[in-house]
């Protein structure tokens, strides 16, 4: 039995956990294959709490299995909030029981509950499963016009 819960920051429990799942994404090829950092393991929950994270921790028979991050945003076009999804993993031990859907609908449950417009997020182009399952769930490419083409994501590391 799988069981999604949102994260309390302030359980050691719960704190944990998310370290610890987000550690194991961390050190997976698609997480970058390196452990997160000392600084990171020390400063991840604060960070969270002061930039109004959501985090979602599936249990597996009360074992952490999947993670959830996302962050609240906003959408100038629609003038709605909106909730960008920035983390999603599954131990590999748990994947395939279903448990990335159950991660995206309870933080769909969470944005429908908030107002929000749309879920956003990122994937890889050579991370086809994760790929898949956004697709599965309803995530699609982003344009605004299909002559001006797909948005691509971009990053300046500072």
């Amino acid at each position: 039995m799988i069981q999604i819960t949102r994260v309390d920051y302030n359980s050691e429990h719960h704190t944990a956990a998310l370290i610890n799942l987000l550690d194991a994404y961390a050190r997976d090829p698609m997480g970058g294959g390196q452990p997160l950092s000392d600084f990171a393991r020390r400063h991840i929950i604060t960070g969270l709490v002061e930039h109004q994270g959501i985090s979602l921790l599936a249990f597996a028979s009360q074992q952490p299995a999947g993670l959830l991050n996302a962050f609240a945003g906003f959408s100038t076009f629609a003038c709605k909030p909106l909730i960008n999804i920035h983390d999603v993993a599954v131990l590999p031990e748990f994947r395939g029981q279903g448990i990335s859907q159950q991660l995206l609908q309870s933080i769909e449950d969470i944005a429908r509950e908030q107002g929000c417009c749309k879920l956003t997020l990122e994937v890889l182009s050579g991370n086809t499963i994760a790929a898949s399952a956004y697709q599965k769930f309803g995530f699609s490419g982003y344009q605004l016009d299909p002559q001006a083409g797909r948005a691509e994501f971009w990053e300046k590391k500072l």
